[in-house]
């Protein structure tokens, strides 16, 4: 037992924390050059950023602590770099963007959020797949290829808000296999049972309605649906609104209020860990929930192993994050907080 205890400690040192699929301690600022004077006008700009990432708010509310976070926000940053980016028009010209990339401090930021008294928008988000058909009239196509300017304007906005986004990958003969007149009317079912992801399928419909494109949205994620409808003159407007939209609905959905932010202490006990590849993993997979602040080991039996978790929200939200994914489930036999690994 002694020696087991001690290979446990030593793998728990050697595990990594992951990085996060959207970098959200990440802003990212249009400048007009790289002198220091832009880019002291820019932090700010890519903080408030950050924090409508994390907190899922599109508009952050005025207070004296977002004036002083941003009033300082040069002290939270961590390192900044510059990168340029080819944006295309609706009339097919290209022009450059020059961008600042700031990356800021994760455990300030995180002091900046509860300061401010923003909810937490959850970090495990799930992957919208995306699926746009475009009505002009004649056919209804999957994502053509003359509004590719529209679908880079789309990214952005999804990066912005922190939402992760992808596209379904089709050769034509899968195309043809679709039947558009379902995916038209808005069926993500059918959809997900075609193989898309269970956790996050959007449809949008869009046509031209005389000088105005009307587009029609439908999300299915987490079990949860919504459908809304936004319109403007310019194609790409309307789907950046939609796109807001939905991060919110989405951030809504999933995040944690102010009120039950703070620090609690669980004890759990997760069986089935037969193997030190098992373990790791399973602490691995622990160390990364955004609930979890830090992972103490309190002791090992064969198979089992006994973690004290401090959590940064109350303990209700933990097996709801651990229902999210198929990693722990709840033992067939015991109470309280006894789980068995998956793999």
């Amino acid at each position: 037992m002694k020696k087991l205890l001690l290979i446990i400690v030593a793998l728990s040192l050697s595990v990594a924390q992951a990085a996060p699929a959207v970098n959200l301690y990440s802003g990212e600022v249009v400048v007009s050059s790289q002198t220091e004077a832009d880019r002291n006008g820019a932090i700010p700009e890519a903080l408030l950023q950050v924090l409508q990432k994390l907190s899922g708010q599109r508009e952050i509310p005025l207070s004296p602590a977002l004036d002083d976070a941003l009033n300082n926000a040069a002290r939270l940053l961590r390192s900044y770099r510059y990168k340029k980016v080819d944006i295309a028009v609706a009339d097919g010209t290209v022009t450059e963007e020059l961008r600042l990339v700031a990356q800021f401090m994760q455990p300030e930021v995180d002091q900046v959020v509860q300061q401010i008294g923003l909810p937490r928008w959850r970090q495990e988000r799930p992957d919208i797949q995306i699926w746009v058909v475009i009505d002009d009239g004649l056919n209804r196509q999957l994502k053509p290829l003359e509004f590719d300017y529209a679908w880079g304007s789309m990214e952005d906005v999804a990066v912005m808000r922190g939402l992760p986004v992808s596209w379904p990958e089709l050769d034509e003969e899968e195309v043809q296999l679709v039947d558009m007149r379902l995916v038209w009317g808005g069926f993500t079912d059918y959809l997900i049972e075609r193989g898309a992801p269970e956790d996050g399928v959007a449809i949008i419909a869009a046509r031209r309605e005389g000088p105005r494109w009307t587009v029609r949205w439908y999300l299915t994620s987490d079990g949860q649906n919504w459908s809304w409808q936004s319109d403007d003159l310019e194609l790409m407007y309307a789907l950046a609104e939609g796109v807001h939209q939905m991060a919110d609905q989405i951030a809504a959905s999933s995040s944690i209020a102010a009120s039950e932010q703070g620090l609690w202490t669980v004890d759990i006990s997760v069986g089935e860990l037969n193997s030190a590849d098992a373990y790791v993993s399973c602490l691995e997979y622990l160390q990364n929930l955004s609930l979890v602040n830090e992972v103490e080991i309190l002791g090992a039996d064969p198979g089992r192993v006994r973690f004290r978790l401090q959590l940064n929200a109350s303990a209700e939200y933990l097996s709801e994050a651990f229902n999210r994914s198929p990693v722990l489930l709840p033992a067939r036999a015991g109470s309280g907080y006894e789980y068995e690994f998956l793999h």
